[in-house]
């Protein structure tokens, strides 16, 4: 059955609708076809184009996985600035008329040795703490007497405090005069950089299989998520062919109600002139007037369900609705019998199949955690080059190979727990799976009954259509004469108008639920339907980045 609206729809253009709207084109050449309506909106569908995108970065999740076979490499550098300053004391003394003594230095306190020499042997040496002014200790008299710090013919003594205070013995020595000369304090700076470079390598031998297992889970994830999108694109043909049939039977409503106020119109014309000859009464014209007002009422509920309709067809198939075409029933795609779509509906619905790979997604993510109870084995390699570490114009190179065990013993309870936890998941999503089955059947058998009543109610229309049109004609004879009133006429009018209505709804549903048991049973796809358009395909995608090491941009050149 077609849904055959009249030809145009002139009024459309007064109420500002859809300018040049008809449901049946005058050249079939250029009508909109149920099958080009649904190549457009598998083609841009944004629902649709969402759901793709979104497979696309679920792809990615196999590629983040299979970096666990791969080697971890970094470089590491690093540079900074140092200053070191350093200052040091010296001090130069003269013992009697021998050779110049010696000196010593300190970064901070400063100190002075002194030495004296008579006749090339050895009479003594002075030692001293200067302090913070570096000054030499032990004095010395005309005498020939020296305290202080030093070794005599056979006597030694301590010099110490201030002022050169003797504590100790007291060598003497003869003709002997020691004279500190002179004294230098010296401050050293210097700034040097110390730099590092380094090459990381890591790479896992064994880590209890949770790369494999984690690659398998990304995996179960990426074919869920196709079918996933494979729902949505059952979902969107679906409200696209319920969007393109709404509009035509809501058009074909609004032509006939208009059609309607014509006749009523004439209806009232023709009672007034009756009741200005005396052949019907006041209450007569009012019935026509009372009918005429409600037929009005009709048409603009009918305009508003149209404008309704056309801008849910705007949304779901993207394109302004314009010469559309009789719809026509999916049959060649029902099957045969109910349970012959029941046992299709449970092999290849998209919503079962999803729910069967993330069973498999949770028993992988139950191996995952299994995996972190295992020993971990991985092989670790550097090179270093180092500058200035300790100190300025310093450089070494250290280069290191090694293999690094890890062998967990206890964590609290956690992992265990973790595991525990993945079991029952997978045990959830097993039941959630026998949900959506019961899911799948109840609709798949919903739609068939609806399909089978609408065939019925299509029958039943027409043989009513018919019935109405001769009982109106007859009414029409029947009231010149005499035999019939207004009211009668006017009620037969209304019948043969609802009777007209109720056929194009069930011609409506009758395209409508055909689509929808193709759809229940997971097959109403645009490569399944053989729609004229070009086939998305996700596997293309996966392929192309599931292996990548490296890379910025996507396939498509973002």
């Amino acid at each position: 059955m077609t849904i055959r609206p009249p030809a145009s729809c002139p009024a459309l253009r007064a109420i500002g609708i859809a300018s040049g709207l008809a449901l049946l084109a005058t050249n079939p050449s250029l009508a909109e076809t149920l099958e080009s309506a649904l190549a457009k909106a598998y083609q841009g569908n944004p629902s649709l184009n969402a759901g793709r995108a979104g497979v696309r970065a679920i792809d990615e999740n196999v590629a983040i996985a299979q970096a666990g076979y791969r080697p971890q490499v970094n470089v590491a550098a690093s540079i900074g600035v140092q200053y070191l300053q350093t200052r040091s004391a010296s001090a130069v003394a003269s013992v009697g008329g021998g050779a110049a003594g010696s000196s010593a230095s300190s970064a901070s306190t400063g100190s002075s040795l002194g030495g004296s020499s008579l006749g090339g042997s050895s009479l003594g040496g002075t030692t001293g703490a200067a302090g913070a002014a570096g000054s030499a200790l032990g004095t010395s008299t005309a005498g020939g007497t020296t305290t202080g710090i030093g070794t005599g013919t056979g006597t030694s003594g301590l010099a110490s405090g201030a002022g050169g205070q003797s504590a100790g013995s007291i060598g003497t020595t003869t003709d002997v005069t020691s004279q500190v000369l002179t004294s230098s304090n010296r401050t050293t700076r210097t700034t040097y950089l110390p730099s590092s470079a380094s090459l990381n390598i890591t790479q896992t031998i064994f880590n209890g299989f949770q790369t494999d297992n984690t690659v398998r889970r990304a995996e179960s994830t990426v074919y869920g998520q196709r079918e996933t999108l494979r729902f949505t694109e059952l979902t969107v043909l679906y409200n696209a062919v319920q969007a393109y049939m709404n509009v035509l039977s809501n058009t074909a409503t609004l032509e006939l109600n208009r059609n309607n106020v014509e006749v009523l119109e004439e209806q009232l014309r023709q009672t007034r002139d009756r009741f200005n000859v005396g052949e019907v009464t006041r209450t007569d014209v009012a019935q026509a007037e009372a009918r005429l007002a409600g037929a009005r009422s009709q048409v603009s509920a009918a305009e508003s369900t149209l404008r309704t309709s056309i801008g849910i067809y705007r949304q779901n198939i993207g394109v302004e609705p314009r010469q559309l075409a009789p719809g026509r029933p999916l049959d060649r795609y029902v099957p045969v019998s109910l349970d012959a779509a029941i046992a299709i509906g449970l092999r290849e619905h998209p919503q079962i199949v999803s729910a069967i790979h993330a069973v498999d997604a949770a028993e992988a993510q139950v191996k995952i955690l299994e995996g972190q109870l295992a020993p971990q084995l991985s092989l670790q390699g550097s090179l270093s080059q180092l500058y200035d570490q300790n100190g300025p114009n310093t450089s070494f190179f250290v280069g290191f190979v090694g293999g690094r065990l890890n062998i967990p013993i206890y964590e609290g309870g956690q992992t265990y727990a973790q595991i525990r936890q993945a079991k029952e998941t997978v045990g959830q999503t097993r039941i959630q799976v026998d949900q959506v089955r019961d899911q799948v059947r109840a609709q798949i058998v919903d739609f068939w009954g609806r399909l089978e009543a609408a065939k019925a109610q299509v029958i039943a229309a027409q043989a009513q259509v018919q019935a109405n049109e001769v009982a109106l004609n007859g009414v029409r004879e029947e009231a010149r004469v005499g035999q019939r009133t207004t009211l009668d006429v006017l009620n037969a009018q209304q019948e043969l108008l609802n009777s007209r209505v109720n056929l194009i709804l069930a011609q409506r549903d009758r395209v409508i639920f055909s689509y929808g048991v193709v759809q229940a049973i997971g097959q109403l796809t645009a490569r399944f339907t053989a729609l004229p358009v070009e086939y998305y395909s996700a596997k293309i995608h996966y392929d192309q980045v599931k292996d990548l090491w490296f890379g910025l941009r996507t396939p498509d050149g973002r």
